[in-house]
Formats: structure tokens, C-alpha cells, sequence
């Protein structure tokens, strides 16, 4: 299978493809992971405790945006 977020990352101009640099590749693929796991974390908070946590949510806002920045600016 082919790397989905390497593909995202790809910029095309006339015809050619320039792949991206593989450190944005990796913090991409480590961004997504920690809203994963955050996400995770915030289900069992909920579960668990029975309550909302807005710092866990804060996190994963913020990871969101940065993934969400990247891909759009990276097209660009």
C-alpha cells in the first residue's frame, strides 16, 4: 500500500511531481498519532470519570489545526 500522507504532501507543477521533505512526512504521521491517542485518552476520561476534560480537548483542537495547516499550506 502506498503512504497515503506522502501522497497528500506531494506537490505537482507542470507535469512533475516534487515529493515532500521526509521530516514533514514523519511529524505529520506523528501528529496524527497523538490525536489518535489523545482522542482515545479523552473517550476513557469521559467513560471513566464521567467527565469532560477541556485541556484533553485543547490538545486535540490544536493538533488538528496544525495537521489541517500543513496539509493546506503544503499544497500550496
Amino acid at each position: 500500500m502506498k503512504d497515503w500522507i506522502k501522497k497528500a504532501l506531494t506537490k505537482r507543477i507542470r507535469q512533475r511531481e516534487i515529493p515532500p521533505d521526509p521530516r514533514l512526512v514523519y511529524g505529520v504521521k506523528f501528529a496524527i498519532a497523538m490525536t489518535i491517542i489523545l482522542s482515545t485518552l479523552e473517550i476513557a476520561h469521559i467513560i471513566f470519570l464521567g467527565k469532560w476534560n477541556s485541556e484533553i480537548f485543547s490538545a486535540i483542537t490544536a493538533l488538528t489545526g496544525t495537521i489541517t495547516g500543513i496539509l493546506i499550506t503544503q499544497k500550496a
